[in-house]
């Protein structure tokens, strides 16, 4: 379970990056998070992941306060960066080593999950090699590998899709709704409006700090046909300067 509440944050003690956000999502859905570029989508996950410090509100990972018990919080959240140029002089192998002698997990488990993940991303063999001769998409596909070994009841993910070939596309989707379906809370920022109305129980969608909608899919194709719309132009309703409400 994942919940935020009346959740603020600026940068320079005045420029609003997330205003009066409030997120409750279960376990056992996927959650996805929809906002235009600097809409807060990254602000808010950083808020959620303790990277960034909250203003004000309050964020809980699985019922444990994530800026009152960092550590034990962290430990049952899974994180997955945008962006991640980190541990480049390990072998793939090495750092996925690495975090299991972080969380002190099974030798034999975590080989055979691992293997397994590795496996259906087409990472088997990459691990062997040094992540700084990773390409973008390699990288994205090791941290997820990473970021599942402690089976987090929480699984982050920051535009988990881009940069990544549509078979691999293809099994993190399936991984997000394996990992939902376990009992566990999947949240993920996106711009690809497909996916979403593809993968996700519920959405968000965000604009300038400030949650404009959120619904179930239902409540989303409900909201198209009684305007005659698409998803896609529901979001840029949703995200025009001009919007008012639904």
């Amino acid at each position: 379970m994942l919940s935020l509440t009346e959740v603020y944050k600026t940068y320079n003690h005045s420029e609003k990056a997330v205003s009066n956000l409030n997120l409750h999502v279960n376990a056992g859905e996927v959650f996805g998070f929809l906002g235009p570029n600097g809409a807060g989508k990254s602000t808010t996950i950083k808020l959620i992941t303790g990277i960034l410090p909250l203003d004000s509100g309050i964020i809980k990972i699985n019922n444990i306060n994530i800026e009152q018990a960092p550590l034990e919080a962290k430990k049952h959240l899974g994180y997955v960066a945008d962006v991640a140029e980190f541990f480049l002089h390990f072998k793939g192998i090495e750092y996925l080593n690495f975090l299991r002698d972080i969380y002190k997990l099974p030798v034999e488990i975590t080989e055979n999950k691992i293997k397994e993940t590795a496996s259906r991303l087409n990472m088997v063999h990459a691990l062997e090699g040094y992540i700084k001769n990773y390409s973008y998409g390699m990288k994205k596909k090791l941290f997820i590998i990473g970021s599942l070994l402690h089976d987090p009841k929480v699984w982050i993910l920051d535009e988990p899709l881009n940069g990544l070939d549509p078979r691999s596309s293809y099994m993190i989707k399936e991984l997000m709704k394996e990992h939902a379906s376990q009992g566990n809370t999947v949240f993920f920022s996106t711009h690809m409006l497909a996916v979403a109305e593809e993968v996700c129980n519920r959405v968000g969608i965000i604009k300038q700090g400030e949650k404009l909608f959120e619904g179930t899919i239902e409540e989303i194709k409900l909201a198209m046909q009684k305007h005659h719309t698409s998803l896609e132009n529901l979001f840029l309703e949703l995200t025009d300067d001009n919007y008012n409400s639904y």
